[in-house]
Formats: C-alpha cells, sequence, structure tokens
C-alpha cells in the first residue's frame, strides 16, 4: 500500500494535476453561462470530476507517449517515466482508470455528455502525437482545453448553443499562443530530432509574434463573447484584466531570454483563467 500510495502521489506530481486550474474556470464560465448562474451542486460537481479526470488521463498518456522523447531531452530527461521512477505499466493503469472515472462522469450528467465522451477522449489524448506530424501541435492543445467551456454547457443544457463556441476558440488561440512560447525551448532538441512545432518550423523571433497574435485573437473571441451574451461592465472589466496580464506575461520574456518562462507559463496563465471566470460569474450573478 505504502508503494502504491507514493507511486501514485509521483504519477500526480508529474502530470502537475494542480495545473487543471488552467482550463477548470473556463469549463466553471460555460456552465454559469448556462445556467444563467450557479448550475446544481450535483451537475458542477460532475463537471469537475470530468475536467480533473480528463486532462488527468490526458497528461499521464503524453507522458507515457513521450518518455522515449523526454529521455533524449536534458530539460526533460528528469522526469519520473524516463528516470525510472515510475513503470510504464502504472502509468498505463493509471490512465485507464482516469479515463473510467470521465466517462462516468459524464454519465452521470446527461445522455449527450456520454454520447461525446469518446469524441472529447479522442482529442485530449491526440494532442501526445501531434508534434510528429504536424507544426501545429500547439493548436490542438488549444483545443483540447478549448473544448471544456463547451462542454460544461452541454452538461448544463443537455445541448450546444453555438454563442458558447467562441469561448471555445477564445481558449483555443491562448492555450496555443502559451504553448508555442512554451515551446521555444526546445527549439534546438526539437531541430535535431525531427519533431515539429511553431518555433522549429519558423524560429523563436516568429513564434513569439505568432503567439502575440494568437493572445490578440484570444480577446477579440472574448470581447465577441460579452456581446453575444449580453454582459456587462463586470465581466468586460475581466477581459481588460486578462488582457493587462496578457501584456505583462509577454514582457517578461522575449526571444533573447527564456528564463522566466516557467513563471509565465504557469504562475500568469492559471491567474489569467481564474480573473475571468471571476468576474465573468460576478456580472451573471449580479444580473439574477
Amino acid at each position: 500500500m505504502a508503494s502504491l500510495w507514493k507511486s501514485t502521489v509521483v504519477t500526480l506530481e508529474m502530470i502537475k494535476w494542480e495545473h487543471s486550474v488552467f482550463a477548470l474556470p473556463f469549463a466553471l464560465t460555460g456552465a454559469v453561462l448556462a445556467a444563467g448562474g450557479w448550475p446544481t451542486l450535483r451537475v458542477l460537481g460532475w463537471i469537475i470530476v470530468c475536467m480533473v479526470a480528463a486532462r488527468s488521463a490526458a497528461m499521464a498518456f503524453n507522458r507515457l507517449a513521450d518518455a522515449q522523447l523526454d529521455a533524449a531531452n536534458p530539460r526533460t530527461a528528469m522526469r519520473a517515466l524516463p528516470a525510472g521512477t515510475l513503470s510504464n505499466g502504472f502509468v498505463a493503469g493509471f490512465v485507464v482508470i482516469s479515463i473510467a472515472l470521465f466517462v462516468l462522469g459524464a454519465a452521470m450528467l446527461n445522455r449527450l455528455t456520454l454520447e461525446l465522451a469518446p469524441v472529447a477522449l479522442a482529442v485530449v489524448l491526440a494532442y501526445s502525437y501531434m508534434k510528429r506530424v504536424t507544426r501545429w501541435s500547439h493548436v490542438v492543445l488549444g483545443l483540447a482545453l478549448g473544448i471544456a467551456p463547451s462542454a460544461a454547457w452541454i452538461a448544463v443544457r443537455g445541448s450546444l448553443d453555438i454563442r458558447i463556441v467562441v469561448l471555445t476558440a477564445a481558449v483555443l488561440l491562448w492555450v496555443g499562443g502559451f504553448d508555442v512560447l512554451y515551446a521555444c525551448q526546445d527549439f534546438e532538441h526539437d531541430r535535431k530530432v525531427g519533431l515539429n512545432s511553431v518555433p522549429q518550423a519558423f524560429g523563436i523571433t516568429a513564434a513569439f509574434w505568432i503567439a502575440r497574435a494568437m493572445h490578440v485573437g484570444m480577446l477579440l473571441m472574448l470581447c465577441w463573447l460579452m456581446e453575444l451574451f449580453g454582459l456587462g461592465r463586470v465581466a468586460m472589466l475581466g477581459v481588460g484584466l486578462v488582457a493587462m496580464l496578457l501584456l505583462y506575461e509577454h514582457s517578461i520574456i522575449s526571444p533573447k531570454d527564456l528564463r522566466r518562462m516557467n513563471a509565465a507559463f504557469f504562475t500568469l496563465n492559471g491567474v489569467i483563467s481564474v480573473v475571468f471566470f471571476g468576474f465573468v460569474a460576478a456580472d451573471v450573478l449580479m444580473r439574477k
């Protein structure tokens, strides 16, 4: 039991489960917009279960798929699988259990969420192989997180409203943009081993401009979302704060200085998602 617990803790550290904060607040935003306020605790609870389970399955599967690649990359060679801290079998079992928990959560929500569960799983798992075939794997990762608000809407309503797809597009551009920046760290390694990425294809300076354009696109999508749902000044203030945080994120790193990439990637992006959810939820709840 002690060994099982230790391996589970190491797995959770490996997949950085606490970074569920990236997509979860956007899923909760979709749920609040769908319900016109707070959804029931039952629905909210199963949405959270599905989000955490899907991300856990995707991240653990990614570590399995990339184990040999990680071993060859100095930046990732000490991850649990290439370092031998975890076995492939244990991580594969973790993936299976996470998928089962996700499917259970989808079944507990409504029929459409269950029917679409395989589609969601296909998207979040497929990302792990995209860098082998396309330089735009960042967009696939963006889609994997971006489906969260639309999925949450379906969980609440049992149907899809095209308006919430705008938020999916915004999250896709946001995640895709910061993943382009994050990939700059592996520019030399990716070129050496033949892995695809925007920095590998276009160079680091161009990659920064592409990421900036994607984040501008995100902000435009968020402004459109405000109009589509008739949200007010509080929600727009949230968009303004997101813009300021993105500007700061881009100011602390540059093509010639990637030293603060972890602060930009992990800390600020977690703050961005929480801030946006908080202001949109406050705007919706104030109108009730």
